[in-house]
């Protein structure tokens, strides 16, 4: 059986995602990127990835248009004037979306939707029908756990209602982000932490932290942080653990093995973002473009990084240390110094199409993919080992500062928290202080569970396990690493 048949007759993928998986394997059937031997020779032996953008970056991967701007303006391509009402406002959002791409060809990023219905909420038993349409609808029709919705900082009676139907329904699409800052009530506040721990979101970002960096953001997909108006043209990530495989010792890694695998990773991201800017077209002839919701010169890329844990440990293994990542100030020295040598180097590394970042690619902690073993996201510190929550919070804003584009940490709570919001109100709070970016939580007991930056159903990764197809594509990702990632496992608080 070729590969094109074995996709047609695969039982457990929808109409929808075969199609989508015919589309990929055509696009693989060619090559038109300049890639190094040394550089492919890295990506065969698993340390670069490119997180199966393609053989052809024919668009960006991650868009994040200004909602804002289309609200008020509506869409010449569209034939869509500005909304007078909450029926308009949700019914133009869902057109809008449905023509808004990314790696995936679904959108990642939906726009801060309270701020984006506020304005049309007049009834509110009214407003709370259409928002539970709407998020029902966005649930069924994106079918991919990688959209992404913002709320907040400020509360709303739009995000009031998003928050209370997102309680009544409990579905995994969109994942949402409630931005953070000293301007957030606590009662709304509160009422995200209750909704978190029974639908895994909203969770919590740093929006001081986020708009010192990057001014106008939004969070898409899993957790980056990003330009509004723009967004980013690839994400390609580094496996720091099986780097560390290949060196000596500590100071061949961080002298030698780390700056050339660096080097050829960017260089490779640097020819991804010249084919989608300068020969796909896209931002010449795609709509978004050609009506300003999104500016080429608002875009960057990603520079990812997974495995730091496991990377720490491999290089105090061979110098015959027994310290762990998470569980030692030499552990956890060593994971700094990596890095900052990291840090440095994409501080002087140019990339010309990356003009909103200042021609600067952005380093980002990469949540892992359904086949990653023993290759922790980001620099979390692997799934068995977390320390205590304290000796956990301090650990990880020591890495957080890293990555403008994206971090996180994912904090299960036992089931009986729910009767004290305040607590888990106060540790985030807490954590923000030390510099913590992001905050997930979600409580033991839920169905909808947070896999690494992108949620999945229990109940759905069960019928997959039986073999029966499953509406959300994601869910896939979220059984590989349920298997290979021990998600079940993690630490409850």
């Amino acid at each position: 059986m070729n590969d094109i048949e074995r996709i047609v007759k695969d039982s457990t993928l929808t109409y929808e995602q075969k199609v989508l998986e015919l589309a990929k394997y055509a696009e693989n059937s060619v090559n038109v990127l300049n890639i190094s031997e040394e550089t492919q020779k890295l990506r065969d032996a698993g340390i670069i990835c490119d997180l199966f953008e393609g053989n052809v970056p024919y668009r960006p991967r991650y868009i994040l248009p200004n909602y804002e701007k289309f609200m008020k303006e509506g869409s010449k391509f569209l034939n869509l004037t500005p909304p007078t009402n909450i029926w308009e406002a949700t019914s133009n959002l869902l057109i809008m979306y449905k023509h808004v791409p990314s790696i995936t060809s679904m959108p990642v990023y939906i726009g801060s939707i309270d701020q984006l219905l506020e304005p049309f909420i007049t009834d509110e038993k009214e407003a709370k029908l259409a928002i539970r349409l709407f998020l029902t609808q966005i649930d069924r029709t994106i079918t991919d756990s990688f959209c992404h919705g913002n709320l907040g900082p400020k509360a709303t009676k739009a995000g009031k209602l998003i928050l209370e139907v997102e309680r009544e329904l409990q579905d995994a699409i969109p994942n949402l982000t409630l931005k953070y800052n000293s301007e957030t009530s606590d009662e709304f506040a509160l009422d995200a932490i209750k909704t978190a721990l029974l639908t895994a979101k909203p969770s919590f970002a740093n929006d001081d932290m986020f708009k010192s960096e990057l001014g106008e953001y939004g969070i898409a997909s899993c957790y980056n942080g990003l330009h509004i108006g723009g967004g980013a043209h690839t994400l390609v990530r580094m496996r720091l653990s099986n780097l560390a495989e290949t060196a000596t010792d500590i100071e061949d890694f961080i002298n030698d093995k780390l700056p050339n695998a660096m080097k050829h990773m960017a260089d490779f991201i640097n020819e991804r973002i010249r084919y989608v800017v300068e020969e796909s077209t896209f931002f010449e002839t795609n709509f978004l473009a050609k009506e300003g919701f999104i500016s080429k010169d608002r875009f960057t890329s990603m520079f990812g990084v997974v495995g730091l844990a496991e990377c720490v440990n491999i290089l105090l293994k061979a110098e015959n240390l027994e310290d762990k990542f998470g569980h030692s100030k030499l552990a956890d020295d060593l994971g700094v110094r990596i890095m900052d040598t990291m840090d440095e180097f994409i501080k002087n590394y140019e990339s010309k199409h990356c003009v909103v970042t200042g021609q600067r690619l952005l380093l980002h902690a990469q949540v892992g993919i359904g086949d990653d073993i023993n290759t922790s996201p980001g620099t979390r510190v692997p799934i068995g080992e977390e320390p205590e929550l304290w000796k956990h919070l301090k650990q990880i804003s020591r890495f957080h500062k890293y990555f403008p584009s994206g971090t996180g940490d994912i904090f299960p709570f036992e089931k009986n928290s729910i009767n004290n919001p305040e607590f888990i109100l106060n540790i985030i709070q807490g954590a923000f202080k030390e510099g913590v970016r992001y905050f997930s939580l979600y409580s033991s007991d839920s169905d909808v569970i947070r896999i690494t930056g992108y949620l999945v159903k229990r109940s759905e990764i069960e019928k997959l396990n039986r073999g029966e197809a499953t509406l959300q594509d994601t869910v896939v990702l979220g059984q590989g690493q349920v298997r290979n990632g021990r998600v079940y496992d993690r630490k409850v608080r």
